[in-house]
């Protein structure tokens, strides 16, 4: 069974939430899943549950309710009232209405161990970092003292600080977690496969944040190099770039190009090149943009003149993060990175037909030749899939009105912006979902009357949740 990192279960937590599964749902199927737990391991019928105020806790308040014929004392560190979530404090309630024995523990010394068989550790869950002080460490302290068994629910609390809880047990839910040791019980809540599977609001929350202390190009300076053509193209990606949230956006361009993109917005930095399409002429220029910025993105417009193939397959490995669409999509060329095209391009590329096929019948082809090329693949289709050859993830984002030309374009942007701050399938991941979010939030105002600018402008709005 595959580990999954702690980040990764609260993006998939937070996904769950957005496909309508509850945390109260799964709150009670965790809880459940401990109470099994707590009667096949314990050697006796007295368990000392010792639990925080967050969901931690909560998970915990909901086995004490399935542990009927067991002698049952939760002992709440702090105040009921300061519980931290909805859902622990709803199931706080049913106890207090149910009239079991519950303690709002003020001093670690009103914990009765000694009287127990089994301690159910559910002070912290995975977000507690730094040092544990106060209540909560003496806590932990008088369970390592206790000489007891100890089941720890998710994590031992305190895992990665100073303070740590020496679990015998570990019920942890859905998969595995790093650094648990090898007394672990992995626990089915009742997340499906398709959970994990399609992306949601949670990849976002994979993305490096931005921090107070940033500055100018700390979040991202991307290079786009296109044009030739087409000029619409590359302007397209390099504003979906910056309202993705790159701080700097620079445009290679073929001359004739180069002026018009740099007429579309004084937001843009415009980079002009020696000819009228991308050719060998213009390497060194662009070596030294190349090392300036964290991504290349490129493709958009450059059109099928001869020379441009040769430049592309210069370029590539000259890029140490690089998004290769469009035009630059070519059988033969050294790709690396991250890769998007839509069914025909990937046949081109590949060899490799995928029409009639659903993306179920889809989806191990475009991951083995993501493998066997070394590259993470975003599919564009009714159903996006990404994959790096190991994982795949699907997109259900979007709307038919989303063939208008240019969008194809506006994800490559999102997708650049992204890979800055993230892996090429974590930045493909949450490019497609807002890509895709972004066209139906236009699709709701204007219908099959959108355009590729308009989903430009409604990227930020997509990634707020």
């Amino acid at each position: 069974m595959r580990i999954i990192s702690w980040e990764e279960m609260q993006a998939l937590d937070a996904n769950c939430l957005y496909f309508g599964l509850l945390p109260l749902q799964l709150m009670e199927n965790a809880g459940a899943a401990i109470a099994r737990e707590v009667v096949a391991s314990s050697p006796g019928k007295r368990v000392a549950i010792v639990a925080g105020r967050g969901n931690n806790g909560g998970d915990a308040f909901v086995a004490a309710r399935h542990l009927s014929g067991y002698n049952a004392t939760v002992y709440l560190l702090g105040r009921s009232r300061d519980i931290s979530t909805e859902e622990a404090r709803r199931n706080w309630k049913i106890l207090e209405r149910l009239q079991l024995d519950l303690r709002e523990i003020k001093d670690a010394e009103d914990l009765m161990l000694d009287e127990c068989d089994l301690i159910v550790d559910a002070i912290f869950g995975t977000g507690v970092r730094g040092r544990v002080s106060g209540l909560e460490a003496e806590a932990i302290d008088a369970i390592n003292r206790s000489g007891k068994k100890v089941l720890s629910v998710d994590i031992p609390s305190g895992l990665g600080t100073n303070k740590a809880v020496r679990a015998d047990y570990v019920v942890t839910f859905h998969r595995p977690k790093p650094d648990l040791g090898e007394r672990v019980i992995v626990a089915d809540i009742g997340i499906p496969p398709e959970a994990e599977l399609f992306v949601g609001p949670g990849d976002l929350g994979l993305l490096k944040k931005r921090s107070s202390e940033s500055h100018k190009g700390d979040s991202g300076r991307i290079l786009v190099i296109g044009g030739g053509p087409y000029t619409g193209a590359p302007a397209l990606t390099a504003l979906a770039a910056l309202r993705a949230g790159a701080d700097i956006v620079t445009v290679a361009a073929p001359a004739r190009a180069a002026k018009t993109i740099s007429c579309f917005s004084p937001n843009l930095i415009v980079r002009e090149l020696s000819e009228d399409h991308l050719s060998a002429n213009d390497l060194q220029p662009l070596q030294d943009l190349i090392a300036a910025h964290d991504v290349v993105v490129m493709g958009m417009g450059l059109g099928r003149h001869p020379d441009t193939r040769d430049a592309i397959a210069s370029i590539i490995p000259l890029a140490e993060k690089v998004v290769i669409d469009a035009d630059a999509l070519l059988p033969g060329l050294p790709l690396k990175g991250l890769v998007t095209p839509h069914a025909g391009e990937f046949q081109r590329i590949s060899g490799i037909s995928l029409i009639d096929l659903d993306y179920k019948e889809r989806t191990e082809l475009v991951r083995g030749y993501a493998w066997e090329r070394g590259v993470t693949i975003l599919l564009k289709g009714k159903v996006d899939l990404i994959t790096d050859g190991e994982i795949v993830r699907a997109n259900t984002t979007g709307n038919p009105g989303m063939t208008v030309g240019g969008t194809g374009d506006v994800l490559a942007g999102i997708a650049a912006a992204f890979y800055a701050r993230a892996s090429a399938l974590r930045a493909a991941s949450a490019a497609a979902f807002v890509n895709g979010r972004a066209g139906d939030l236009v699709y709701l105002e204007k219908g099959f009357g959108m355009l590729a600018t308009d989903v430009v402008e409604m990227i930020p709005q997509a990634m707020r949740f």
